[in-house]
């Protein structure tokens, strides 16, 4: 550990009185072997921030801002930001997020009993240079396991964002949460009602990506078995998990409406997996009012378009989910035909290799098949010999501009429009991409 700390925090150390501490995610990656540098880390001492402030300023760290109720200072050097804290305990009012009092302390056991898991509870002396365990969260760490700090209850009673927490930490880490620490936080679920939308949004995308963290297989998928099994998901997605035990045509599917929901995530590359969850998020709603599944994409991507606006999903992102959940079940059985494909490729070129993806996993959640999909190989086998042939895919690589088209007589209003047919008919060979050709066939087309 001693190797990889940053010199600057360890002249830091050198220049204070006390001990400083790297403590968290840092300390507990480190041992469990997850991670083999620091990053921006987490600092603490049984200090006030005042006396931290002005030894970092001393030895040359950058300090941006400096918060004495909570004895927090936030600083930098060299291209990396510490977050400094002093020893505290906290008092939490039910359902307020944050503690509505603080106490400052020498005690590293009550410093250590405010936080929340007892791997995210273990601190590094780095003057020391030994690892200081208050809480017993090393034997935790070595074992992969997640225990809370005090009694379950209480810490998530105390802070809803700690039920998100839990779920990220343990699918990232590959670490197994206790019952009592899954009883706990299922206990206190509804305390997730109180969480700013954006905060929500956070931790569920990190959850979704959890296994880039570090490279824990299937990490995003425990992620989201472990929202469900707390019951948060029901909160955050209730849409989502009104699938639950919602059981489909065996032939096709192995899995209920959410486990396939779940399975697809899990197969889905992280570019789309948001899409993966919402892209079915229309059968539980089309089942319940209308008795059925069929045109579950139409609906689906009105309830996505909802839901990523309830979360405060940027927009783009939201435009691009939306449009993969409404186009995901076409051509599921391959029976339309290859003009029809050729036309659907070149309107929807701009999700068409997202939408490929999302088609694979869709096909590999129904039965764990991770067989290339029949669709996908359609679809790609079409789009090879669309290239092949030197079809335009967009306007830009049409051979023919709109200026030229009503130079040639087609009515400026008409240009869009006319410009768009003519590479629906590129796409299906009606015409070929040379200019004269275009113009002549706009103007045998024009009125139609």
């Amino acid at each position: 550990m001693q190797n990889i700390i940053p010199t600057k925090l360890k002249t830091l150390a050198a220049a204070l009185n006390k001990p400083l501490y790297v403590v968290g995610g840092a300390c507990r990656d480190f041992l469990a072997g997850l991670s083999l540098g620091c990053g921006d880390l987490d600092i603490c001492a049984p200090l006030s921030a005042d006396e931290v402030c002005a030894a970092a300023k001393s030895v040359g760290l950058t300090v941006s801002a400096v918060y004495k109720n909570t004895g927090t200072v936030l600083m930098s050097a060299d291209g990396k930001d510490y977050e400094f804290t002093s020893f505290r305990t906290d008092r939490y009012v039910r359902g307020t997020h944050s503690p509505v009092e603080v106490f400052f302390t020498d005690d590293i056991a009550s410093d250590a009993r405010r936080r929340d898991f007892k791997c995210n509870a273990v601190y590094y002396d780095i003057a020391g240079q030994k690892f200081v365990d208050p809480l017993g969260g090393i034997d935790d760490i070595m074992n992969r396991r997640v225990t809370t700090v005090v009694e379950a209850k209480k810490v998530f009673g105390e802070d809803g964002l700690r039920l998100m927490r839990l779920c990220r930490i343990a699918a990232q880490t590959g670490f197994t949460p206790t019952e009592e620490c899954i009883d706990g936080a299922r206990e206190n679920c509804e305390l997730i009602d109180d969480i700013a939308a954006e905060r929500i949004w956070a931790e569920l995308n990190a959850i979704l990506h959890a296994d880039l963290k570090y490279g824990v297989d299937g990490a995003q998928y425990k992620g989201l078995e472990l929202l469900k099994q707390t019951g948060v998901l029901a909160r955050i997605l209730p849409e989502l998990a009104l699938g639950d035990n919602m059981y489909q045509r065996r032939d096709f599917h192995s899995h209920d409406v959410l486990e396939h929901t779940l399975k697809c995530v899990l197969y889905a590359p992280p570019e789309i997996r948001l899409a993966a969850l919402l892209h079915d998020v229309g059968k539980p709603f089309c089942q319940i009012n209308y008795g059925r599944f069929a045109r579950h994409e139409e609906e689906g991507a009105v309830i996505a378009e909802n839901i990523c606006k309830r979360l405060r999903v940027p927009s783009k992102v939201t435009a691009r989910v939306c449009e993969l959940v409404r186009w995901h079940m076409y051509d599921l059985s391959g029976a339309a035909s290859e003009n029809k494909v050729r036309k659907f490729i070149v309107a929807n070129l701009a999700v068409f290799d997202e939408l490929l993806l999302l088609k694979q996993a869709d096909f590999s959640a129904c039965k764990d098949d991770l067989s290339v999909a029949p669709c996908v190989k359609k679809w790609k086998d079409i789009y090879e010999k669309m290239k092949s042939e030197g079809v335009p895919f967009t306007l830009k690589e049409l051979k023919v501009r709109g200026d030229e088209l009503i130079g040639a007589g087609i009515c400026p209003d008409e240009t869009a429009k006319t410009l768009k047919m003519l590479l629906g008919e590129c796409a299906i060979g009606n015409v070929l991409n040379e200019k004269e050709r275009l113009i002549k066939y706009a103007l045998a087309r024009r009125g139609q």
